[in-house]
């Protein structure tokens, strides 16, 4: 391989400044990280640059090969049918082959305990503390089984409790799940946000954090989701290309 593909990383976008700002800084991160590769940004929504935007520019460069790689944490509908479609507007000379999306992955939990430690808790707090894995939620089943199983493993690190909050389509709450959390006898109730970046639904979980001891940051730039973010491509790289619409 003379070249590396380009690897596109996909962020939903937002009208929330913060949400580009974090994309950006942890594009920084993964440049960072794996300094050989070209990393390009494009967001489905919000924010410029467009994913078509992106590969018409690429493809008018010379640039043949793209790994786009969906900047979330769960597959639901985005991943499923947003990008895909997004991706199909292509130009025919790109080969394009769609990484999968960043969770579950084991760096991410790790992730969530750095955040947590930066907030004050450190390890030796874990047996009498329960964690709120507050995620946006989500109307496909898939991707809300897929936040029960990580905190039902995240648990078995040692905490106290871990149980699931979702800021919008499903249930519990942030709020009840801190009540629940207290009633089950943990001293100390931390809320560890499953987000990659700030905006609307994780304001909503910092609200629904009030009643708690501990409320991390979102995940951000942290060096693990740069790590899982290059485990991906590095991935997609070496797997059979599938062309994109084919």
């Amino acid at each position: 391989m003379h070249h590396k593909p380009v690897l596109l990383l996909i962020a939903h976008g937002s009208r929330d400044p913060r949400h580009a700002a974090t994309v950006n800084a942890l594009v920084r991160e993964v440049r960072a990280q794996r300094p050989g590769v070209r990393v390009e940004t494009a967001f489905l929504d919000f924010n410029i640059p467009s994913v078509t935007g992106v590969l018409e520019s690429l493809a008018a460069e010379g640039v043949r090969d793209v790994v786009a790689l969906p900047l979330l944490l769960t597959r639901a509908f985005h991943a499923k049918s947003d990008i895909p479609a997004a991706l199909r507007t292509a130009p025919r000379s790109l080969r394009i082959r769609q990484a999968e999306v960043l969770g579950p992955s084991p760096l991410l939990v790790s992730a969530l305990e750095r955040r947590l430690y930066e907030a004050g808790l450190t390890p030796a707090d874990k047996p009498t503390t329960g964690v709120v894995l507050a995620s946006a939620g989500s109307t496909d089943p898939e991707a809300i089984a897929v936040i029960a199983d990580i905190a039902r493993e995240w648990r078995h690190t040692g905490w106290c409790a871990v149980r699931p909050a979702f800021a919008s389509a499903s249930l519990p709450r942030t709020e009840d799940v801190v009540r629940e959390l207290r009633g089950l006898g943990c001293a100390r109730v931390a809320v560890a946000p499953y987000f990659l970046a700030p905006g609307r639904l994780p304001d909503r979980v910092a609200e629904g954090a009030a009643g708690a001891d501990v409320l991390a940051g979102v995940l951000g730039a942290a060096p693990e989701v740069a790590r899982t973010v290059i485990e991906r491509y590095t991935h997609a790289v070496l797997s059979v290309p599938a062309a994109v619409g084919a």
